[in-house]
């Protein structure tokens, strides 16, 4: 069962929301909150799994309520609603440890499979946002930048399947990549997060851009088009859902992201099958 808290000023978006919600056997709306400071004080008296959240209320807005929420170090994912699409409220929800968003507007199946997605640690970004994410962060200067030293813990193959994390993929992806088991994967994503203090997959991209881990450019050195398992990827074609990106040379002594310290971030679905092997996803 996820057990999900509700976070928005209007009644009747609250009740519609639990109205969806609730149809589902898995889903239990434990709460409701009427803005972030209460939003603050019913995640941690009633922990649930899901807080489903507007990103614009009174007194505390979703932005704030998200950095102090994952601050606090709750175990809830959160789960943006919002009417304006991906605009910068969203990028900075996201950037403060958010999980993924909804539109308002969408269908109700779309909203409760954004809550099991989410549920499950899985990616909510489809490839056209993950693509306007991550020009977001490439969109100022470059400078030269030495990379984090934590970095260098990782091992060849954990650098391989963060490659391919930044390119938004998703472990089953990952694991026809590389010629890997899935739980495989899933143990090299858990030994990443771990080794880098990030806490999920959205980060994962926030951090390795502004790190200047992954770069646009060619195709990753060593690492083969999704589901091929061949070396020497090649660069993605335009149309792909997803910027090509260079892994950069290890090395250096400081991490150049400290907007990240102590904070999450989910992270992106994979690309679309036409271009990289991978299931289309529902709506889009």
């Amino acid at each position: 069962m996820i057990r999900i808290l509700l976070v928005d000023d209007q009644a009747v978006v609250r009740a519609g929301l639990r109205t969806i919600l609730e149809c589902q056997e898995d889903l239990l709306v434990v709460g409701e909150a009427t803005d972030g400071k209460e939003a603050v004080a019913l995640t941690g008296a009633l922990d649930p799994d899901i807080v489903v959240m507007d990103i614009r209320m009174p007194v505390l807005d979703g932005i704030e309520t998200t950095r102090r929420l994952v601050t606090a170090g709750v175990r809830a994912r959160i789960l943006i609603l919002t009417t304006y699409g991906l605009d910068e409220y969203v990028y900075e929800a996201l950037r403060a440890g958010a999980a993924g968003f909804v539109l308002k507007t969408d269908p109700p199946a779309r909203l409760v499979e954004a809550v099991r997605v989410v549920a499950s640690g899985d990616a909510l970004l489809g490839p056209e946002t993950t693509r306007r994410l991550i020009e977001r962060f490439l969109s100022g200067p470059s400078p030269e930048r030495a990379m984090p030293a934590e970095l260098a813990t990782l091992t060849e193959r954990e650098r391989e399947v963060l490659g391919l994390l930044a390119r938004g993929l998703s472990n089953q992806e990952i694991a026809q990549s590389l010629f890997l088991g899935e739980g495989t994967v899933k143990t090299h994503v858990a030994r990443i997060l771990a080794k880098l203090g990030l806490r999920d997959r959205v980060q994962i991209v926030v951090y390795v851009y502004e790190c200047g881990f992954v770069q646009p450019g060619a195709g990753m050195p060593g690492i083969g088009a999704p589901g091929t398992g061949q070396a020497g990827g090649q660069p993605l074609r335009e149309g792909s859902g997803c910027l090509p990106v260079t892994t950069a040379a290890l090395g250096g002594t400081h991490c150049p992201c400290p907007s990240l310290a102590g904070r999450a971030t989910t992270l992106p679905r994979p690309p679309p099958n036409r271009s990289a092997g991978g299931r289309r996803l529902p709506g889009r």
